[in-house]
């Protein structure tokens, strides 16, 4: 339904995670957990509940500080950089809950998605003349086309707050674009949608993939599609990596079949 044909994967420098620990007390969430992600691709990070899936993308964009290891972007190491700057550099992520302005409109989530590549300063957009003015065009410009791509045309002057579940996590995903990502990790897009939704999701990620050239990391639990859409997986199971390798091979590989269905 959701396939896609796979291309040729093509390492880059890119971001990498080596090596990483991280605990809460006693509680050992990634235990030596190392990926890569590769130009072309759609990386699925998969595993049953608490294996720490979500864990890994707050230490990727800085939500999390781990204990041990390295990330780094192309040859930054930006394994303790806060995480708006992690944002500005273009690592940009959704959440598991929406966390939209529901007393706002479609449109001025999606802007406030552009905070930190506006140029001028407040005094600027105060008088809001000259640059400033002629700024907010092109960002009302960006927002507009990323409406039209998400298809929210009739969502548009709504307020996010009254939208149906599904429709919001659209925002959402309209407000992460709107960052202009250079990577886009998705933390469970599709959770509590039903079949019609994930097919739309599932759509709008391929061709945010394919038609902005964007490299994706996607967490999620609905595995037909993972298996439909991903290029290649990584499976965590108890905050370790048990397997990594394209949809086929782990599909069948015995470790990653136990972790998922017990002995």
């Amino acid at each position: 339904m959701y396939q896609r044909r796979a291309e040729q994967l093509v390492e880059i420098k890119g971001l990498r995670v080596e090596d990483i620990y991280l605990s809460f007390g006693g509680i050992q969430s990634l235990v030596g957990v190392s990926t890569e992600i590769l130009e072309r691709e759609i990386l699925g990070i998969i595993g049953p509940n608490g294996a720490g899936k979500t864990c890994l993308l707050n230490c990727i964009n800085g939500f999390y500080r781990p204990q041990r290891g390295k990330i780094y972007w192309g040859d930054e190491d930006i394994t303790h950089k806060p995480s708006h700057q992690i944002a500005d550099a273009g690592i940009v992520r959704t959440f598991q809950n929406i966390e939209l302005y529901t007393g706002l409109t479609v449109q001025d989530n999606i802007m406030a998605g552009r905070h930190s590549l506006i140029k001028t300063n407040i005094f600027l957009q105060g008088i809001y003349f000259g640059l400033a003015h002629s700024e907010e065009i092109k960002h009302r410009r960006a927002v507009e086309e990323i409406i039209d791509f998400l298809e929210l045309e009739d969502a548009r002057t709504q307020v996010a707050g009254s939208l149906p579940y599904g429709t919001r996590k659209r925002v959402e995903l309209g407000r992460a674009l709107a960052a202009e990502p250079r990577i886009l990790l998705l933390d469970e897009p599709m959770a509590g949608m039903n079949v019609e939704e994930k097919e739309d999701v599932a759509r709008f990620i391929i061709d945010i993939h394919e038609l902005r050239g964007i490299p994706i990391v996607l967490v999620e639990h609905d595995m037909g599609v993972v298996m439909d859409i991903c290029d290649r997986l990584c499976v965590l199971d108890f905050g370790n990596k048990i397997a990594e390798g394209i949809p086929t091979e782990i599909q069948a590989n015995p470790t990653v079949i136990e972790a998922y269905l017990g002995r």
